[in-house]
């Protein structure tokens, strides 16, 4: 009850927060939004119960709603990279809540962690805290279960690499080719994804507001979390083993949002988290001191063999073994790309004219 009162004012205080911002005609200081929404709305009838919970966790409630304006202008001003952010969106009581907490908010005590106005909690451990925590976030996902997240500094750690580099190709049966061989296949999420599916079209049915509707929810919710549990599972476990073997991890820029406008795609590229692949293994290697880089989405890597440096153009997706004509190579075509893209990222650049298209290469036709 503690909890659910705790995120409830923080979310009062955001679109509190969010309304006046909304309609003043300059955007106020967040000095001015906190004397607002907390100190003088606290003395009123309708906002007196703010008082009732931790004040920390109300301020950063204000401060985060900054932030996010303060991202949503350098966005428009093309300032931030990435997709183009909307403005700040008022928070709903269905949707993920959290509060987060600052060192005068909490304290841990062994195995037990105290959040000021709500008492100890005794939380199943991930894994043992580095450092003292800076924050804690008090997370509550759809399918209502809680979470505390901490912010600690950690130090870098020295472990030997087996090899010098290596370049990965994503892909979406197999998520990832490397250079040295290696293959790793991605989880199977067609089963849950095609009840969500099912379920979803069962929710728009249902009449809203209902508690039907609500169980229904909760049970796509479930499903999402399993699909998302699952697929951090395996990139965190396959990005540790590529940055701990390796001292140079070379990507690909892959063009995600124009390969969502694919139809017959969007939805299996949507399962397999390329991006948060590429986050992973740019903070692990920032951990392990390892150098990662990746190399422009324009290198032709699928179009040029390997060994000769022969450009054979553009091929289908269904064509995925090719044989060079020019050096009588036969290539894999995502093995062949993920050693292209090694070879770019550590200096080695294609050199199209080393080799002259004087005539098309062989290609071995193979369904995705």
């Amino acid at each position: 009850m503690s909890l659910a009162q705790l995120f409830g004012c923080v979310r009062v205080v955001w679109n509190d927060a969010l309304a006046l911002c909304k309609q003043s005609e300059k955007l106020p200081s967040n000095g001015e939004l906190q004397k607002l929404v907390l100190t003088q709305a606290k003395k009123t009838e309708s906002r007196e119960w703010l008082s009732s919970v931790a004040s920390i966790a109300l301020q950063q409630s204000v401060s985060d709603l900054g932030i996010a304006y303060k991202n949503f202008f350098d966005s428009l001003k093309g300032k931030r990279k990435g997709k183009k952010l909307g403005s700040p969106k008022f928070k709903k009581k269905t949707n993920q809540q959290s509060a987060r907490l600052t060192r005068g908010g909490f304290s841990i005590q062994k195995e037990t962690v105290y959040l000021a106005k709500i008492g100890n909690v005794n939380p199943v451990w991930s894994r043992e805290l580095p450092s003292t925590p800076s924050s804690v976030t008090i997370i509550k996902d759809c399918e209502d279960r809680y979470f505390l997240s901490f912010v600690v500094d950690i130090e870098p750690i020295n472990v030997d690499a087996k090899n010098q580099s290596v370049g990965i190709d994503l892909g979406i049966k197999t998520f990832a080719v490397m250079s040295n061989g290696e293959k790793a296949e991605s989880p199977n999420y067609k089963k849950l994804d095609r009840l969500i599916r099912k379920l979803q079209k069962k929710l728009a049915r249902q009449v809203k507001g209902s508690e039907q509707r609500n169980k229904t929810r909760l049970r796509i919710a479930k499903l999402h979390n399993k699909i998302a549990d699952t697929r951090k599972d395996f990139l965190h476990k396959l990005s540790t083993k590529i940055v701990s073997e390796n001292q140079a991890i070379v990507l690909e820029d892959l063009n995600v949002s124009g390969m969502m406008k694919n139809r017959k795609l969007s939805r299996v590229i949507s399962l397999q988290g390329w991006r948060e692949f590429r986050t992973l293994c740019e903070a692990k290697s920032e951990k392990y001191g390892r150098t990662f880089q990746v190399i422009s989405r324009w290198e032709p890597t699928s179009q040029i063999c390997h060994v000769c440096g022969f450009k054979w153009g553009k091929l289908d997706l269904k064509v995925r073994e090719i044989k060079c004509l020019n050096c009588g190579t036969e290539h894999d075509r995502d093995g062949n790309a993920a050693k292209n893209i090694e070879k770019v990222g550590i200096g080695h650049c294609h050199d199209s004219k080393r080799v002259r298209r004087r005539e098309k290469s062989i290609t071995e036709c193979a369904c995705l």
